[in-house]
């Protein structure tokens, strides 16, 4: 797997006014510009039992629909969050939405979600994050190897702190810079950065602790 690197700034996010004014061109422009992002967000966080009956695509149309009628709401806040943050706050909730239409009680495990942005969503599943780190190698002569890998580095992930791991994800999987990593966390910036350096230096210990490069490729 090639060089993974946590979120880099964007270029300045804007309101929409354009689009409350009618222009239908230019809202679509801006959600367009977040749709990859969110798609990653929702394929880590969707329930492994989902998998073939729903796809991220579906959760992001319901979460722009809503942003689509909430957005007066949004534009009339004196000090609205950022509108990327905004999106994803929206389709978190509709996939935690989704997740229990489709999983009912099953969906209602407090292990299964973290709290952020005053709600919860669904945390990122350890398998999701393993076959990420691990890559998509799918030599016959290395599948045996590969599975016990992922069978280890799914139970290493499950140990560590779930804010721990949420900083791992938001950071290199979502690809959030430091500062939208703390608003989600609702911490400071310096907080956020020890909590990644904290998670990071695990992760690498665990990663060093496999057979095989899978530390390597963390680097």
């Amino acid at each position: 797997m090639g060089t993974i690197e946590p979120g880099r700034p964007r270029d300045g996010e804007h309101r929409p006014d354009a689009a409350a004014h009618g222009d239908r061109a230019a809202w679509g422009e801006l959600l367009a510009k977040h749709r990859g992002r969110l798609r990653r967000m929702v394929a880590l966080r969707l329930d492994r039992r989902l998998l073939g009956r729903v796809d991220p695509s579906d959760v992001i149309q319901d979460a722009y629909l809503e942003a689509s009628r909430r957005l007066p709401e949004y534009l009339s806040e004196s000090a609205p969050m950022p509108l990327f943050l905004w999106l994803r706050y929206l389709t978190a909730q509709a996939l935690q939405t989704l997740h229990r239409r489709h999983l009912g009680a099953q969906a209602r495990d407090a292990g299964r979600e973290i709290s952020i942005d005053g709600g919860r969503i669904p945390q990122a599943t350890t398998a999701a994050l393993a076959a990420q780190l691990l890559g998509h190698d799918t030599r016959a002569s290395e599948a045996a190897i590969r599975a016990e890998r992922k069978l280890r580095l799914e139970q290493a992930l499950n140990r560590m702190d779930p804010v721990d791991r949420e900083v791992l994800v938001l950071r290199h999987f979502e690809q959030l810079t430091n500062g939208e990593c703390a608003r989600v966390l609702k911490l400071s910036e310096s907080a956020a950065t020890k909590r990644y350096i904290r998670a990071l230096r695990r992760l690498k210990e665990i990663l060093t602790s496999l057979p095989g490069d899978a530390a390597e490729s963390w680097k």
